[in-house]
């Protein structure tokens, strides 16, 4: 029997497997109805299965077709896979302070602006690089950074801006672009929660100089651990792909030798002439590089994207249909202007002079086996990490306290059904019946 033969029967089972291992139904009450999961079918199990088989344990044919066509969907050049958002997080901000930029090199104690409503590994590649970060407060309903207040946070040490789409929900990307040109600073946009947002047609992802993504089982589509960095500059992608690989300066693919034809034949540093190109080093770099059976899995789950955002809109939809009654009680959610998000999760904003607090609601939802979740980290400032660390805050954040107070959200992922959400509603109901007049 030939090997080809041999491992189509093996993938058969593996489908077979799938099928008898279907997880069970879900059980009102008694079933936990999470905020985030991994969604998946025999095609993803199938992918991963059909790569083992190859052991080729690092990044390879898989690998390649993930980057070329997670790079085709987002509608950029250049993709290169690492091993989590946050690992992508910390390449675009380092591959911003290369010695290769020039002029343009982030240098220590430069000022890049953000927001203090985010998840930690937005803002820890600033500190992690000696730049300062410089936190800007955010709007109620969209949760993302006031673009308005953004000029007034400017200063000559201001080089870049790190932002995230929050909850999927896309930044007033005109806005922001117009004064990162008008100050020519760097614009990094992690869409780490908004892989499949649109503004004005155009996926998000694909505005920033660098834009990054995350594969994390919480995010739209999964590898486990998993995440990708976008570029259109062939020098940032160079630079990128540098220290996602030790730091090297050479480029071949993995597996491939003398890609530039001149391996033994430069002049590097003070290195002796002829050294190896393999071996020589232009970063400080890490390695931060993907499996192949990550991305194997990968690229069954891009197939299935379009599909989950429907799904997670939909959701959304219906959530916020219920929810419009209740807005003496909540904030409600809404889309920047000339956005179509691909929610992350469902926001909900408890007002002040609600009669209940946002840990009562939480409380009873967990008890009754639905998932809640805060927006991260609240206010980093006033995390424990953080204390001590050098930052300069523009205006107030005011909003951002009011959202670390009050805000919590609840799943709207493709893995909760019809069924699920009408449940979601009646525990809501039983709860906010006893405020009722």
């Amino acid at each position: 029997m030939s090997k080809n033969i041999t491992r189509q029967s093996i993938l058969r089972q593996v489908k077979q497997f799938y099928e008898q291992q279907k997880s069970s139904h879900f059980i009102p009450g008694q079933s936990r109805i999470n905020v985030a999961g991994r969604v998946y079918d025999d095609k993803e199990m199938v992918n991963l299965i059909d790569a083992s088989l190859d052991f080729w344990l690092t990044a390879g044919r898989y690998a390649s077709e993930f980057e070329q066509k997670l790079a085709q969907y987002v509608g950029v050049k250049y993709c290169l896979l690492t091993n989590s958002g946050s690992s992508a997080n910390l390449l675009a901000v380092t591959a911003l302070a290369s010695p290769k930029l020039g002029e343009r090199q982030l240098r220590p104690g430069d000022e890049v602006i953000t927001t203090a409503a985010s998840f930690p590994t937005t803002v820890n590649p600033i500190v992690q690089n000696k730049l300062r970060p410089v936190f800007v407060d955010i709007e109620l309903g969209t949760y993302n950074i006031q673009a308005t207040a953004l000029e007034k946070a400017i200063t000559k040490k201001t080089k870049a801006l790190i932002v995230a789409h929050t909850l999927g929900n896309p930044i007033d990307i005109n806005r922001v672009n117009k004064i990162v040109k008008k100050h020519k600073l760097w614009f990094i946009e992690d869409n780490c929660d908004a892989l499949g947002s649109k503004f004005r047609e155009k996926m998000t992802g694909s505005f920033g100089h660098i834009s990054t993504t995350s594969f994390y089982p919480a995010h739209h589509i999964t590898t486990g651990e998993g995440g990708a960095v976008f570029t259109d500059d062939p020098l940032l992608k160079m630079i990128i792909a540098s220290i996602r690989d030790w730091g090297r300066d050479c480029w071949c693919a993995t597996g491939a030798d003398n890609t530039c034809r001149q391996r033994f034949s430069q002049q590097h540093g003070s290195l002796p002439q002829g050294y190896d190109h393999k071996y020589v080093y232009s970063h400080i770099g890490y390695n931060l590089k993907i499996t192949d059976l990550q991305a194997a899995i990968g690229v069954a789950q891009l197939k299935k994207l379009p599909r989950f955002s429907a799904v997670r809109k939909k959701n959304f939809d219906y959530l916020y249909q219920y929810f419009k009654k209740y807005q003496r009680y909540f904030v409600l959610p809404r889309a920047t202007a000339s956005a179509v998000p691909s929610w992350f999760g469902f926001p909900l904003l408890v007002k002040p002079k609600s009669p209940f607090p946002r840990t009562e609601l939480v409380q009873y939802l967990e008890k009754n086996h639905i998932a809640t979740r805060m927006l991260f980290a609240g206010n980093l400032t006033r995390q424990p990490a953080y204390q001590g660390i050098k930052f300069r805050i523009a205006g107030s954040l005011t909003n951002t306290d009011m959202v670390m107070n009050g805000l919590f959200w609840i799943g709207v992922y493709p893995g909760i059904d019809q069924t699920q959400i009408d449940f979601i509603i009646s525990t809501f109901k039983s709860f906010l019946q006893q405020y009722e007049s």
